[in-house]
């Protein structure tokens, strides 16, 4: 039993004085004549001993009375004392991550949770807050009641460790605090690990949302399958997690109106092609219809008028298969000899090849260097019969370096499957028995550059430092059968193509996404995302020729944005939500020591309430006295 004003326990002392008074015996008896001495000496004795019993009985009842009203005035009460004797804090973790979209027993996980929170929680309660977005620090639920109320989903999942560290710096530094830290979220299953560590002073109180129906369709993902001369095939990918649908709507918009229609039967997963006209700007939206989660039900896609990269051959030698890959309909191919060159037209370039020229004048090195270092891209094809110090002077701006020509006899037969130029869809598998191609000679070089194909004993081909790719020997007939090979058309092609990194069908919010937008911008001009209400500045770096756009986080919502440039229109880009969270599977959670597993916010915060729930006891103290009193009275009326 603990005391709210513990202070005035020291009227306690004030029972001595009744004490005293009956000790002492401060009254005085009369004495009164009486003839019968015999017959007194019995009274007296048989008065006396009655009337000290019903003294000592009063005394008793009295001091028990002073002592009821003394502790009812000082206020006991009854808690957990290691809890109530020290200070605690509430910290919770409310995940509104896409997948609390699942319905429960009573709606919305999310809403449901929401709900929850703001009747279990007393409103002057201090507690910190956190969900996926935002953070409430030190605050109550009243002050925060209306964010509460309007809380949306939110693309920007953390994994269940961040949140978790996350949520531990809202806690104070304070020592011998008792910490309470609720964690509420369905617990999706991801490729993170999830094991929560506590100390003594921690709590951990995992309320696991769980919902009725775990099945779900998902728009997976949308490809342009085939191009022919007319029309582009368009693949959509569906996938299912319930039971099998044998009529499944799906519909494709282009600016909100419905340009095409189908249904499939999905049991797993299913396909279905949707034909498009070529040269035409297509603004698409595919849907279907899923009861249960909403965000996946919509996919964003463009196609654009494509952006073709404007390629520079400086020729001293046969240029014919590069003209065969640069075709006119992906890219602006310009091919020039070295003694002709118009310097001026450098900059307007994305790509530039100096093919087989057997110097490099001082003049073009400083603007190739100038070239590289606004966005552009370099390939080197040197000669037989190189100046090696003018071609060192070019590739010491890339940390390499041409050494003397070896007149021997190479086969081509590494690729790095890893490297950019190849990692994307060229190869089904790796070859390992492919028919090499040959070279009759080739340069030593120094450099620490990723090799993208090597010969047989691991020395480069070709390698790659920053925006320059290197080749080692001479791509002609005579030297090489490389132009021959089928890994001609994906190494040049690839390099071309991310040359100028037009915009995808389509990104993923919350991946880092790169790509270039064919604009020259004037002074101080900035590009931005527009949608509606919705003006994004994403980052942007400008070269000459581009402006590289990088995005991660934001845009925040799924949609098609347009880039502007202030008024002027350039072009649209869609962005989708991320669909990991489409597959609506769980983690197992088990209760160990100071972690606590539940699947009720209610009975989580009654808990709470009940380790740190005070019982005052003054009233029945107040009631003892009566009851005291009422005795005392009795006494004196009734006990003769």
């Amino acid at each position: 039993m603990q005391f709210k004003h513990p202070e005035l326990l020291y009227a306690l002392f004030l029972l001595l004085i009744p004490i005293i008074v009956h000790l002492f015996q401060l009254r005085k008896f009369q004495k009164v004549a009486f003839t019968n001495v015999a017959f007194l000496k019995e009274a007296t004795l048989q008065t006396r001993k009655s009337s000290q019993i019903k003294k000592w009985l009063i005394l008793c009842i009295r001091l028990l009375l002073l002592t009821a009203i003394v502790l009812a005035f000082a206020q006991p009460f009854t808690s957990k004392s290691e809890v109530f004797k020290t200070k605690k804090e509430t910290v919770i973790y409310l995940d509104n991550s896409f997948s609390l979209q699942a319905k429960g027993n009573q709606g919305e996980l999310l809403k449901r949770a929401v709900q929850n929170i703001i009747s279990n929680v007393s409103e002057g309660e201090n507690i910190s807050l956190m969900t996926n977005d935002n953070t409430y620090k030190n605050t109550t639920i009243k002050a925060i009641k209306n964010d509460l109320l309007q809380l949306d989903y939110s693309s920007n999942k953390l994994t269940l460790e961040a949140a978790l560290l996350k949520s531990n710096t809202l806690f104070s530094k304070q020592k011998n605090t008792l910490r309470n830290l609720v964690f509420i979220s369905d617990f999706q299953q991801d490729t993170s690990n999830f094991n929560p560590k506590t100390d003594s002073l921690t709590n951990l109180h995992l309320v696991k949302l769980q919902p009725i129906n775990t099945s779900n369709v998902t728009i997976d993902s949308v490809y342009v399958s085939k191009r022919t001369a007319s029309s582009i095939e368009l693949k959509v990918l569906i996938k299912n997690s319930g039971n099998a649908l044998e009529n499944l709507p799906v519909s494709l918009f282009s600016n909100d109106n419905l340009i095409a229609k189908t249904s499939v039967a999905i049991k797993d997963h299913a396909e279905t092609i949707f034909s498009l006209p070529v040269n035409e700007v297509i603004n698409g939206k595919i849907t279907i219809n899923d009861v249960n989660l909403q965000f996946d039900n919509s996919l964003y896609f463009n196609i654009n008028n494509g952006s073709k990269a404007h390629v520079l051959s400086i020729n001293a030698a046969n240029d014919s298969f590069l003209r065969r890959i640069y075709t006119d309909n992906e890219f602006n191919y310009t091919a020039t000899l070295e003694n002709q060159l118009d310097y001026n037209i450098i900059d307007q370039q994305h790509l530039i090849i100096l093919n087989e020229l057997d110097a490099i004048p001082n003049a073009l090195v400083a603007s190739l260097k100038q070239f590289t270092k606004q966005g552009g891209v370099l390939i080197v094809i040197p000669s037989k019969n190189i100046n090696i110090q003018s071609y060192n002077l070019l590739l010491a701006n890339y940390g390499s370096n041409f050494k003397n020509l070896l007149l021997t006899e190479k086969r081509i037969t590494t690729i790095n499957y890893a490297h950019p130029l190849y990692n994307n869809g060229v190869f089904e598998k790796q070859v390992s028995n492919f028919q090499y191609p040959k070279v009759k000679s080739f340069y030593r070089i120094s450099s620490n550059g990723p090799n993208v194909l090597q010969f047989e004993d691991s020395k480069p081909f070709l390698y790659q430092k920053n925006n320059a790719f290197i080749f080692t020997t001479a791509l002609n007939s005579d030297n090489s059968n490389f132009i021959n090979s089928p890994l001609i058309v994906p190494t040049l092609y690839n390099i071309g193509k991310q040359s100028l990194k037009t915009p995808n069908l389509y990104y993923t919010i919350g991946e880092e996404n790169t790509f270039d937008v064919d604009t020259q911008l004037k002074q101080d001009d900035i590009l931005s995302l527009v949608n509606n209400d919705i003006n994004i500045i994403p980052r942007q770096q400008y070269f000459n020729n581009k402006v590289v756009i990088n995005t991660s986080r934001n845009p925040s919502i799924a949609n098609i944005y347009t880039i502007k440039n202030k008024n002027e229109h350039i072009k649209n880009i869609s962005y989708n939500y991320n669909r990991n969270e489409s597959d609506l599977t769980y983690r197992k959670l088990l209760p160990s020591k100071n972690i606590t597993v539940s699947n009720s916010i209610t009975e989580i915060f009654d808990t709470l309430k009940s380790d740190t729930k005070v019982n005052a006891l003054w009233k029945w103290f107040v009631i003892f006295a009566l009851a005291l009193l009422i005795i005392e009275m009795g006494i004196l009326k009734y006990l003769k």
